[in-house]
């Protein structure tokens, strides 16, 4: 008899409750398709060598799948050494608003927290 063993992983990164909320809004509010997950990445660019990726997208061939606090989440797998450990969080202040990333991997981070360096 053949035994099935299902592969489990922990998520890479945390979103906190602000971040849910406001992403399931954005979702909602654009109609973003049942098929969509949320693409988390790095790309190169930005004041201190890498940007941030957040946005919606269809899951493509090496990406990594994870269900996090309801929201669908995709990660290219070469992502990973860059993000995992991060946690993303909304900040609804007098000096600032919008998406925060606290990153432990970030060597360096810019003044508007949208760039580091690793």
């Amino acid at each position: 008899m053949s035994e099935v063993k299902e592969k489990t992983t922990m998520a890479p990164i945390n979103l906190t409750e602000g971040a849910v909320s406001q992403l399931l809004r954005i979702r909602d509010q654009q109609n973003i398709p049942e098929d969509h997950g949320l693409r988390i990445g790095v790309k190169g660019g930005g004041c201190a060598g890498f940007s941030y990726i957040l946005g919606f997208d269809l899951p493509k061939e090496n990406d990594q799948v994870h269900e996090i606090n309801g929201i669908k989440v995709l990660m290219q797998k070469s992502h990973g050494i860059y993000l995992i450990g991060m946690e993303i969080d909304w900040v609804d202040g007098l000096n600032n608003r919008g998406f925060s990333f606290n990153n432990p991997n970030a060597d360096d981070t810019c003044g508007c927290g949208t760039s580091f360096s690793a």
